[in-house]
């Protein structure tokens, strides 16, 4: 059973990622401080041995031909639909040739992620169904499955609200009836006030 680090990814162009923070600092600083954040994110947990490590890129052939991400980590299209359907794809069914084990998915817009968080969240997985890692806005950062034993629930992240102070107590609803754990909460970069802080 081996663990699968899984960093969904986007492309970082002006205008396709990050509109949030681009609304307050601009499309291309947005995209200039996502394609900045996601590489050392990548470079901090990527190369760890105690779990594989898998870019779910989006969007589809563009992304998974991007010259921006590092050209020997695997890579997983996300596919279409809303962050619920993708993330909800890649906890059911990796990529080909993925062995079975604890799958733990994060964002690549978390400055305070270290390996030890991940190593947390896969450590939950032992005692737990679900890890999930909360953001202090009502969000959160990781969310993870052990995929052994219990099936994904069918209805996992029906009637999540993305984007919304609801979404982690949405998503802990949609996983219902696995046992859930929570790890550290650390912040995402949503909006400017988020990189002050």
């Amino acid at each position: 059973m081996r663990r699968t680090l899984v960093i969904f990814l986007k492309e970082p162009r002006p205008g396709r990622v990050k509109t949030r923070l681009g609304r307050d600092i601009g499309m291309v600083g947005a995209a200039w401080w996502f394609r900045h954040q996601s590489a050392r994110l990548i470079r901090r947990l990527g190369h760890d041995r105690r779990w594989r490590t898998v870019l779910a890129v989006s969007p589809g052939r563009e992304g998974l031909a991007s010259r921006v991400w590092p050209a020997h980590m695997a890579r997983w299209p996300q596919g279409p639909g809303d962050l619920g359907c993708r993330m909800g794809r890649a906890l059911r069914a990796m990529p080909p040739k993925m062995p079975p084990g604890p799958v733990i998915i994060i964002g690549a817009d978390i400055p305070g992620l270290r390996p030890a968080h991940v190593a947390e969240g896969f450590g939950l997985l032992g005692r737990h169904d679900a890890v999930l890692g909360p953001a202090p806005d009502g969000g959160y950062w990781m969310i993870g499955l052990r995929r052994s034993g219990r099936a994904v629930p069918a209805g996992l992240f029906d009637g999540v609200r993305w984007s919304s102070a609801h979404a982690l107590a949405d998503t802990v609803a949609s996983l219902a009836p696995l046992d859930v754990g929570f790890a550290a909460t650390l912040r995402d970069v949503d909006e400017a006030a988020d990189l002050h802080a």
